[in-house]
């Protein structure tokens, strides 16, 4: 039988438990060479990615030569990977799928371009499941990515190959994405720090603009909540979104008088697992014993949210299938599409009279989310309807209609936001009964990221999060 472990890169060398911040600091003082740590994390990288299959690709060499500098933001040359999603000029495009032949990029796409552009140094991409459709991180192109914490679990996804990295040590940071939770989902099962921005804050992909919404948005999974919060203060000095408050420097000082929900139930009314309404309520204990206001909900959002939710993502599959040829490549073939894509046209076909007035409910629910938020300054929701599942519970080889009904009570919470627009962040609160990452998440109104990130400084300030290191 296979043995299950848990996979860490922590050693002794240049890297050390150093985060992003960090990192930066000392290279810039001269007491790190960017050339040392690039190597380090490269073979921190080699020592464990066989366990965890983490990397779509590798681009070792060429990091090195360009760990020679300079760099141009406060990152300094810190390592870096990212999400096989965007174009990076020079290495293979596949987005997790075979349908796709991996044609070298030519350019780097709008948001590898702002993420290099604070000074990091990328070492290569990481798998993701096709397209980015599911909460895995399990596809036919590049096998299971496999969780640091145990290599039985899923690291949750899309962006799991990301998570599973900075888990285990190799970086301190890496891109991620999020369309229905992508960057929060597998930083909850990997124990990580995952931000969803307000959408305006990076230039995010883009969507048809006939969607309700633009739910695509990018960002980084990191150690600790400053790694996250500096990276978005550099992100905002490149391109401020001056419809909203400044994220600023991190703050030494933390607002004690905050209103805030505690929702544990889907928009039907059912509870989530005990173990995550425990973690819900022991992080919302945490918050009153720092002065806030506690005021548990029940879940205020209309009934046929998920069913609309998950109908406008079968029209993501939809247009994905038809238009990935233009989009993405003319070489694409869609009959190498695998069974939950293929599952999600299918459904969208027979429910294809349902999407305006789909649409049109989902289009009210940012005011809705906005209304809500008019009486709360944070949100506290588990990040997850289940904690992490094993490798296999969404694999490809699962039927369309199984998966379909796992993943609807997989994520309950995470999806608001990507409709509102709001920000939302996770945190590695609990752990579970196999010793596995809980993350809770906390959100706020648009625009009010820096109020959340300043109530998630406080949280990791005055708890103990456990860590793979």
């Amino acid at each position: 039988m296979e043995s299950k472990k848990k996979v860490s890169a922590f050693q002794e060398d240049s890297l050390g438990k150093y985060d992003t911040v960090d990192l930066a600091e000392k290279i810039k003082c001269g007491d790190l060479d960017v050339s040392q740590v690039t190597q380090d994390a490269i073979e921190r990288a080699k020592k464990v990615n066989p366990q965890l299959n983490a990397i779509a690709v590798e681009d070792f060499e060429s990091a090195l030569t360009r760990s020679a500098g300079p760099f141009p933001g406060v990152f300094q040359g810190v390592p870096t990977f990212f999400k096989d999603t965007d174009e990076v000029k020079g290495l293979p495009l596949y987005l997790g799928s075979q349908s796709l032949p991996g044609e070298i990029s030519t350019r780097f796409s709008k948001t590898t371009q702002q993420i290099l552009a604070t000074g990091l140094n990328h070492l290569g991409t990481t798998t993701t499941p096709e397209f980015g459709l599911t909460g895995t991180t399990e596809s036919m192109r590049f096998g299971a990515t496999r969780n640091p914490w145990n290599t039985g679990y899923s690291t949750g996804g899309s962006s799991g190959g990301s998570s599973a990295l900075v888990a285990a040590g190799v970086i301190p940071i890496a891109h991620a994405n999020d369309g229905a939770g992508s960057i929060r989902i597998p930083a909850s099962c990997c124990g990580l720090v995952g931000l969803k921005a307000s959408r305006g804050r990076i230039k995010d992909k883009e969507v048809p603009g006939y969607f309700p919404a633009n739910i695509l948005h990018d960002g980084v999974v990191t150690r600790t909540v400053r790694d996250t919060w500096a990276f978005h203060t550099s992100i905002e000095k490149q391109n401020p979104a001056k419809e909203f408050p400044p994220i600023g420097e991190i703050s030494e000082t933390y607002r004690t008088d905050l209103r805030i929900a505690v929702l544990t139930e889907n928009c039907h009314g059912i509870q989530s697992d005990d173990v995550l309404v425990e973690a819900a309520h022991d992080a919302a204990r945490k918050c009153e014993s720092l002065g806030h206001n506690i005021e548990i909900i029940s879940n205020p959002f209309y009934k046929k949210f998920d069913q609309d939710f998950w109908l406008l993502w079968t029209h993501l599959a939809f247009y994905l299938r038809y238009g990935g040829g233009k989009e993405f490549s003319s070489k694409f073939d869609p009959s190498q599409l695998e069974t939950w894509p293929q599952f999600l046209v299918k459904h969208h076909w027979k429910n294809i009279h349902k999407l305006p007035i789909a649409f049109l409910r989902l289009r009210k629910f940012a005011s809705d989310y906005e209304k809500l938020l008019e009486g709360f300054d944070i949100l506290i929701t588990p990040t997850l309807g289940t904690t992490p599942p094993k490798i296999g519970f969404f694999g490809p080889e699962v039927d369309g209609e199984t998966h379909w009904h796992r993943i609807n009570e997989y994520l309950p919470f995470t999806k608001y936001q990507n409709i509102s627009g709001a920000p939302a962040i996770t945190l590695p609160c609990s752990t579970d009964s196999e010793g596995l990452p809980i993350g809770i998440q906390f959100a706020s109104r648009l625009g009010e990221d820096r109020l959340l990130l300043e109530l998630s400084k406080q949280l990791e300030e005055a708890s103990a999060w456990k860590s793979l290191s």
